[in-house]
């Protein structure tokens, strides 16, 4: 599974113009796959995590349902967070001058995909087989 996280990490990058790298982790702030460099990723993980649970609580208290993405502005760049199922998240970061509407588009598409192969490998072993029956 990390190969093929690892793998969508790096298209991610070819995709979006000023990206300078991401991660995915768990919402335990564990590190499960990343492409960062400069950057320490488990702590990046962890940090990510703690501002989850914040975003989270404020989409709740404000009656805006479930977290789905956040994204940081700083004098530096970005850092911007998106849901990837209900037990991971993607988290990026880009340069300044990154076009922020090509990053939400691209990295949304991204943490679908990451999603699906999250399901994919933590799923049960029945589940995955009638999956591949079904097809």
């Amino acid at each position: 599974m990390e190969t093929e996280l690892l793998a969508e990490l790096r298209a991610l990058r070819h995709r979006v113009p000023h990206l300078a790298g991401g991660l995915v982790a768990g919402v335990d702030g564990l590190l499960v796959a990343h492409d960062t460099h400069g950057t320490e990723p488990s702590s990046l993980a962890a940090m990510t995590a703690a501002s989850l649970g914040l975003a989270q609580r404020l989409a709740d208290s404000t009656g805006q349902g479930d977290f789905r993405e956040s994204l940081v502005r700083g004098e530096h760049g970005y850092v911007a967070t998106y849901a990837a199922g209900g037990s991971c998240v993607l988290t990026l970061l880009a340069h300044p001058d990154a076009n922020v509407g090509r990053l939400h588009l691209e990295a949304r598409r991204s943490a679908q995909r990451i999603a699906a192969l999250l399901d994919d490998t933590l799923a049960p072993k029945e589940v995955r087989e009638s999956r591949e029956a079904a097809f």
